[in-house]
């Protein structure tokens, strides 16, 4: 069974590669990890169909930073607005790789600890729903596809009955590498989709 203990001790060792790119929109994402009825599990929202970008896509909670914000701080508050989930920065276990989207931002992924949540309350102008999905589900080997518009395979997980696709995919990677397994792996170099490029 996955502890926040063990999970604080992997990230503590992590050798972060944070991404120098000012002229970026710079992003916080929280990565959350739930206990729903005792088993360990990640927070995902399915994005609300009427958004102006990546409608209806699997994403973390999370989203452009505030002036002056950091992206632990973006992270947490975005969690509270999305999904209705307020928890401190106590809570923030560690932060997994800066990933850079091909829509301009630079995503920070803070990984918060957040236990039993009780019932979650999706903003229904950006969510249209959340799920608790156990770790033993996205802790699986990716699945990488060769594109002709790249020369770096786009990463993506089986999810439900379809996929999690990058930048989500391969943060989620990166996360149930290092704190389901302790391996490390980096996941920067992964593509995106392209119908998640605009």
């Amino acid at each position: 069974m996955l502890t926040r203990d063990t999970v604080a001790a992997r990230l503590r060792d992590l050798p972060r590669r944070a991404a120098a790119r000012p002229e970026l929109r710079q992003a916080g994402v929280a990565v959350c990890v739930t206990c729903d009825g005792g088993v360990p599990a990640l927070l995902l929202t399915r994005r609300a169909p009427g958004l102006r970008a990546h409608a209806g896509q699997w994403a973390l909670p999370g989203g452009r930073l505030d002036d002056g914000e950091t992206p632990v701080q973006g992270a947490l508050r975005e969690l509270a607005e999305e999904v209705g989930l307020v928890r401190e920065p106590g809570d923030v276990l560690g932060v997994l790789d800066d990933y850079v989207t091909r829509s301009g931002y630079v995503m920070t992924p803070v990984v918060v600890w957040a236990g039993e949540t009780g019932p979650l309350v999706p903003a229904e102008a950006e969510v249209a729903a959340a799920y608790q999905v156990p770790l033993a589900d996205l802790d699986v080997d990716p699945e990488l596809v060769t594109i002709p518009e790249s020369d770096a395979p786009v990463v993506r997980l089986p999810l439900f009955d379809g996929w999690l696709h990058a930048p989500t995919a391969a943060v989620v990677l990166q996360f149930c590498r290092i704190a389901c397994r302790g391996e490390l792996v980096r996941v920067a170099h992964l593509e995106q989709p392209v119908f998640a490029w605009r």
